[in-house]
């Protein structure tokens, strides 16, 4: 997969997430989002996605487990800013282009994302198991973040440095989506969290993509740092929920066995890994 394509629409983790709350009541501050009723695993829950493993009562709580976003003034947002700020070198760099590639969380496009990382095929051809695993966990881990979304609304970092981002198409979206925490990187890290489940002798390069998933947030001008670490915390405790329900586990051991078998096979990654590492090389400069 070439990193630097321009996605189809680059509908991304909140355009899907609208889509799964559409003719619902929006939460209140105590509330969890509400979702209509799910469908079974191996249906479309809107065209394109699949319904996660976990009704939305079992989500993990955002808005309880999360401080609120940096306030005004404090060290806290001054970072927010720094970041934001130097991520702005890295328009129309290859980073940027990964930054955009990252930005697109459909199937199969997304699939592709930590094949690298992983050394072996994500397709829905060469591991069906592991395939639908993402898909369906995508779902899951977005979804935890929207209750603090909801309720603090942050502003994202465009509208304060007025500067573009890696998807033009999604801005009149995201002006009204909240940036606190970043459902993009819950979906990353979680996907490196699983993945390093199944393949423990890949879990650098894993967790070091999924790492750099998030940081595209950034680059891409779409999040703060802060909503970035957050969306991380609500991946981990997504994942630990997960693991109470024995549809995710018997999924998770289903992809463990189709992994093995590719690495019997010799397949490879499909993705241009020579590119997507220069990409992640480019990092912004730390002068002032």
């Amino acid at each position: 997969m070439n990193v630097s394509h321009s996605s189809r629409g680059a509908l991304g983790l909140g355009m899907l997430l609208v889509g799964l709350l559409a003719g619902c009541v929006k939460p209140t501050v105590q509330s969890q989002p509400t979702v209509p009723t799910q469908p079974s695993a191996g249906a479309a829950f809107i065209p394109g996605f699949l319904p996660g493993y976990l009704a939305t009562n079992q989500l993990p709580n955002s808005l309880a487990l999360l401080p609120p976003p940096p306030a005004a003034g404090s060290a806290a947002l001054a970072l927010d800013q720094e970041i934001s700020t130097r991520s702005l070198a890295l328009r129309d760099t290859p980073r940027w282009a990964l930054a955009t590639s990252d930005a697109d969380l459909h199937f199969p496009h997304a699939a592709s994302t930590f094949s690298c990382a992983l050394n072996a095929p994500i397709t829905e051809l060469e591991t069906p198991r592991l395939y639908r695993l993402l898909r369906r966990t995508l779902t899951d881990f977005g979804l935890s973040t929207y209750a603090a979304k909801n309720h603090y609304n942050r502003p994202r970092p465009f509208l304060w440095n007025k500067a573009p981002i890696c998807t033009p198409e999604e801005q009149a979206f995201l002006e009204k989506d909240g940036s606190y925490p970043s459902g993009h990187t819950a979906a990353g890290w979680g996907w490196a969290l699983v993945l390093s489940e199944l393949a423990p002798e890949q879990t650098d390069a894993l967790l070091a993509r999924g790492l750099a998933f998030g940081e595209s947030r950034n680059a891409g001008n779409a999040h703060w740092h802060s909503d970035v670490v957050q969306g991380r915390t609500m991946a981990a405790a997504t994942l630990a929920r997960l693991h109470a329900e024995p549809a995710f586990r018997a999924d998770l051991e289903a992809a463990r066995a189709e992994l093995a078998g590719v690495r019997g096979k010799g397949l490879k990654p499909n993705r241009d890994c020579s590119q997507e590492s220069a990409a992640l090389a480019v990092r912004p400069s730390l002068a002032q």
